[in-house]
Formats: C-alpha cells, sequence, structure tokens
C-alpha cells in the first residue's frame, strides 16, 4: 500500500458527542469512526487499512483547495473547498442528546453548503463493520439506506439521489450558490425508528450542537494569554468524556504508530486512572466541576477496591463502562497505519504493576476536595485502603508510567508519586479532621522522601535518574517540583533540570527516555512526547526562567495541527504520531498555560 493513500495523522480534526468520536481528514472523508462507542468495532477504519478499512469520502468533485477549522468555541467542524467555480463547505457534527429512546445519540450528519459559486461534489459511503470482518447487506427504500451487519445497522439519510452496488453507497450532485444538501448517519434497529434529516432539521440540530458547546465552554475560568488554545484543549478534554459512565479515554483511537513502520501501536481507548485523574485535574483548574465529578463517579461505581489482587487494589485502566477485562490481540488483516504492523485492540498492560496510578489518584480527590465537593465517609474510607495499601507497598519494582515491557524495575517517579499518594491524604486528613493513622503515615512519606533523596539520585549525573543507582535521565522527573517533592529552585533540582535539557530535550522537544541506554523490551524508536514538553515548560517557568518557559511553550503551539490538535508524539520532521488525539498531551498545556500566565504575571 502507498503511504500517499494515507493522510499525515495531524491532518484530521476531530467531531464526538460523548460515546465516540470521529476523525475527519481535511481531504472530506471520515476514516475513523467506531460506534455506538469508543471502543466498539470500527465502522469506517481507512485510517489503519486505506482498502479495507472503510470510509466516508465527501468532496468536492473537481480540483480545489482545502481549508479546516471549527466553528468558533464548539466541537463543529468545517471543511472547506475552492475551486476555480465556486466554493463550497462540509459542516461536520455530532448532536448531543438525552438517553430518551429515539434521541438520536448516534447521530452523525454531515451538511453541505456552495457559498460562492457552483460546485460539483461527490460522496461514497462505504463503512466496514466488525473492523473490517463482518459482512453487510444495502437496503435503498427512497431515500434511507439501510447497511446492515451481523452485530449493528446503520441508516443513511440524504437529500441527494444515492446509487448502490450492494455494498457500498455513492452519490454525485452539484449545489449552486446558497444551495445545500444532507447526509444523516444514524445508528438502526428494531426498536430504533427510521429518521429522516432534511436540510431544516440538519440546521436545527447543528444551531442546538454549537449552542451545547458554548454553553459548556462557558463555564471556563481562565482569561489568560493563550485562551484559544486552551479552550481547544478544553474543548478536546471534553470530547473524550464518555458520559455514560464519566470515564475519560486517553486517546480516541489504536494503533496509530509511535514510529511510521514499527511495532509501538497500541489501543489507547480506554480509561486510564493516571490519565483521567490529570484530566481532572485541568478541568477543575478551569472550572469545570461537572466532569471531575463524574469521574468520581465513575471510581465509585468502578474501581472496585480489590485487596487480593497482586498487581495492586486497583487496576491500572478499565474499559469505559468500567470493565476491567482488556485482552489484547492483533487483526492480522489489517495492514496498519501507512504498514505499521500490528494493529491491536485491547491493552495487555492493564496487568501490569504502576504504582503512580495511586499518586494521580489520591492527588485527584484532594484537588477535587479542595476546588469541588468535599470528599463523603464512604469515599474516605476507601481512600484510607488505597494509602494504606500504598505504606505496605510502595518498596517494590513495578513497570512505570512508560509500560515499559522489559521487566520491573525501582523507578523514581514511582516512589516520588507513592510519595504524593501519602502526602495528598495527609492534607486531607488534617485540613478536614477525618481519622486517619498518621503516624504511621508520615513516618511511611518520610521514608520515600530519604530513599529518593539517596538512591535516585545521581552524582555522576548530577540529576534524579530514571531508576535506582543507575545515571539515566528520565522525562517523568519533571514532575518533581509539579508535584511539589522538591522546591522548583532546589539546587539540586535545577541540576537535574540542566541535565533533562542536555539529554533529552531537543529544541523544546522532550524525550521520554533513551530506549538504548535504558531498554524497554520493545523494537524499534519513537517520537518526542509532548505531554513532556508541556511538563518542561511548567518547570522551566516555577524554576524563574519564564524567557525560556515562554519561548519552549510557544515553539510547542507550533507543532499542534492545524486545528490544534496533539497526538501522543511529534516526529523528528514535526509530524504527529501515535494515538490522537491524546488527552495527557491537553491537560498538560492546560496547565502550563496557566502556570505560566500566573508567573508572567
Amino acid at each position: 500500500m502507498s503511504a500517499t493513500e494515507y493522510l499525515p495523522i495531524g491532518e484530521h480534526g476531530l467531531i464526538g458527542n460523548l460515546r465516540t468520536v470521529a476523525l475527519v481528514g481535511t481531504n472530506g472523508t471520515i476514516d475513523w469512526y467506531c460506534c455506538p462507542d469508543f471502543d466498539s468495532p470500527s465502522v469506517f477504519g481507512a485510517l489503519l487499512d486505506a482498502d479495507l478499512g472503510g470510509s466516508f469520502e465527501l468532496a468536492a468533485d473537481t480540483p480545489a483547495a482545502t481549508k479546516q477549522f471549527y466553528f468558533p468555541d464548539t466541537n463543529v467542524l468545517i471543511t472547506r473547498f475552492a475551486a476555480a467555480d465556486g466554493v463550497g463547505e462540509v459542516q461536520d457534527f455530532m448532536p448531543i442528546a438525552d438517553d430518551s429512546p429515539g434521541s438520536g445519540r448516534h447521530r452523525l450528519i454531515r451538511q453541505v453548503t456552495c457559498v460562492r459559486g457552483s460546485l460539483p461534489f461527490r460522496a461514497t459511503i462505504a463503512p466496514r463493520f466488525g473492523y473490517a470482518t463482518e459482512p453487510h447487506t444495502v437496503r435503498v427504500s427512497g431515500d434511507h439506506v439501510t447497511f446492515e451487519s451481523p452485530s449493528l445497522a446503520l441508516s443513511l439519510t440524504a437529500t441527494v439521489p444515492l446509487e448502490s452496488d450492494g455494498r457500498d453507497v455513492r452519490a454525485r450532485f452539484v449545489l449552486g450558490e446558497g444551495e445545500q444538501a444532507v447526509f444523516a448517519f444514524d445508528r438502526a434497529g428494531e426498536d430504533i425508528a427510521l429518521r429522516t434529516c432534511p436540510v431544516r432539521e440538519a440546521q436545527e440540530e447543528f444551531i442546538a450542537t454549537v449552542r451545547y458547546w458554548r454553553n459548556w465552554l462557558s463555564a471556563s475560568r481562565y482569561r489568560g494569554r493563550w485562551r484559544e488554545v486552551v479552550h481547544r484543549s478544553a474543548l478536546t478534554l471534553k470530547l473524550l468524556t464518555y458520559a455514560p459512565s464519566g470515564g475519560i479515554v486517553a486517546a480516541p483511537t489504536t494503533s496509530l504508530p509511535e514510529q511510521v513502520g514499527g511495532p509501538r501501536n497500541w489501543d489507547y481507548r480506554y480509561v486510564w486512572i493516571r490519565d483521567a485523574a490529570f484530566c481532572v485535574y485541568a478541568l477543575l483548574r478551569l472550572g469545570f466541576t461537572e466532569e471531575a465529578e463524574a469521574f468520581m463517579g465513575f471510581l465509585t461505581r468502578h474501581a472496585i477496591l480489590d485487596s487480593a489482587r497482586a498487581e495492586g487494589p486497583l487496576q491500572i485502566m478499565y474499559g469505559i463502562d468500567g470493565r476491567r477485562d482488556l485482552p489484547e490481540r492483533e487483526l492480522a488483516h489489517l495492514e496498519g497505519y501507512r504498514g505499521s504492523a500490528p494493529v491491536r485492540i485491547g491493552n495487555a498492560a492493564a496487568g501490569q504493576l504502576q504504582l503512580d496510578i495511586y499518586g494521580a489518584l489520591v492527588d485527584s480527590v484532594y484537588l477535587y476536595n479542595k476546588w469541588g465537593q468535599p470528599i463523603s465517609s464512604d469515599r474516605w474510607d476507601e481512600l484510607c485502603a488505597i494509602v494504606n495499601w500504598v505504606c505496605q507497598n510502595w518498596d517494590q519494582p513495578d513497570e512505570g508510567i512508560w509500560e515499559t515491557r522489559g521487566g520491573r524495575k525501582n523507578f523514581v517517579y514511582s516512589r516520588l508519586m507513592c510519595w504524593v499518594a501519602i502526602e495528598r491524604a495527609i492534607r486531607v486528613a488534617s485540613h478536614r479532621g477525618l481519622p486517619a493513622d498518621l503516624t504511621y503515615w508520615q513516618r511511611t512519606r518520610d521514608t520515600i522522601y530519604r530513599q529518593i533523596m539517596d538512591r535516585g539520585w545521581s552524582g555522576k549525573l548530577a540529576a534524579f535518574v530514571q531508576h535506582f543507582d543507575d545515571n539515566v535521565p528520565d522525562a517523568a522527573i519533571l514532575m518533581m517540583p509539579l508535584a511539589k517533592f522538591v522546591s522548583p529552585t532546589d539546587p539540586k533540582w535545577l541540576s537535574t533540570l540542566d541535565a533533562l535539557t542536555d539529554k533529552l530535550v531537543s529544541d523544546s522537544l522532550v524525550y521520554r527516555y533513551d530506549p538504548e541506554a535504558s531498554p524497554d523490551g520493545l523494537p524499534g524508536k519513537e517520537g518526542t512526547f509532548s505531554v513532556c514538553s508541556f511538563w518542561y515548560v511548567e518547570t522551566l517557568a516555577r524554576a524563574g526562567r519564564l524567557d525560556e518557559a515562554r519561548l519552549a511553550f510557544e515553539k510547542m503551539l507550533t507543532y499542534a495541527n492545524h486545528v490544534g490538535l496533539y497526538a501522543e508524539q511529534i516526529g523528528h520532521t514535526g509530524e504527529q504520531l501515535g494515538n490522537f488525539p491524546q488527552a495527557l498531551t491537553h491537560l498538560a498545556l492546560i496547565s502550563a498555560a496557566f502556570n505560566l500566565d500566573h508567573a508572567l504575571g
């Protein structure tokens, strides 16, 4: 398969309905869409196999320049086509609806308008159900088409004539200035009535969707220098929330490669405790307490403590519905993005021991107690059980934040976040007068602190390092001053910051670690890790190096895609790599902007 048949990862915008999303290319093609949920099998999956995956193409049927942008302060995406004889645009959105029967909560609307002159358009709707493993039938009835596979049925309504070859549906039409056409994709089934979508109804849905996003964004308290990019990140984080449970997915895609052609391809369509807890922090800073409350509800219902579990009372990740079993398997029939095999669904890292998640979790509860609602008595009892487990188990090797598959080690970051878990719980207990074994907690907290200072420090490197008794730098250590473990101006920290800058920073872009110096059990290379780059900005700002921090932040903003979205990593030539968009990167952007603003005054 030629690489030219795949758009760059960054050449996409995102739409969604708080249950699933669709990626829309700058060419007007939807090449990633899972229905009805984030982690459902793909219906359009050409992003992972241009031949087999399926897509929904909608574009000008003549040579045209394209531009893509968001309708201001919303998640409604507009793709414009400018040709010699006219200009047209496609408005893509998914209405946000309630859960009542027939509410259309799985509706995807594509509204086409000719805004100047006249323009021919073409559409090809080619679903491939079940990750392109399930056959389907096509039934045409007037302006309705029903695509039906063994596991899912979808209906298409259009205001232009449609033709079917028994598998796909096509349309060719010409619009004059001011004329519109509508394509509406709905979930179908025996218990779901067929729906039409004339132009007027589509416009009403458009207005309601714009109103929803603007009403939601109006709760933001951010008034700083980078309002537009911060609000785009907030809107993106909201798109990655799963409304029925309150979970927040790490990213809405699977198997987009960290190195094109390489095997570092993972499924991120799940709720990582760490990532979601950090998201809560970012949204709380902006004033969005409802999302924090929903995630706390997810934890209460689904993160059930299992004291007999060898990997700890919590899993590192859960399904969006709270399920624990996330078996990893490969889809060998799909070639992967630009030949980057294997394509994986599920995630075997769910069974890893990653001690840092407890720090992220307790910190989010601490912040919610501070900025949201006071913690309940039942929740406090559960938190005490978690902290007591951490006190008994912090001193053991684990797989670490980067989910390495090269065996367990004594990661300094994991120890740091165990310290955070205990320290934040002590704060809550002291502030609220809640019952706790404070003497035990304080003694354990201080023991962890001393161990990190003694064994996590390398005299040779003059820096804190990745794991005990070695000389390997790790960008996760950037969290030390952010978590208030050390002062941002402590001499040891400033020396560490210089070492990280020397070893892992490339023109403001930050690598997680050096896989050659610290083998992670995986072949291939990766790009720079964008969340680390934003952590770097924040540590520079807190260290008082404001000119460096601001320049690094402005440089990072240039690596966003055309609509302000970030994948997990940035490649050597500035391309987006890895799953897209990544929640962790956007929350780190929000935190960096917030704290840099504060430091600049």
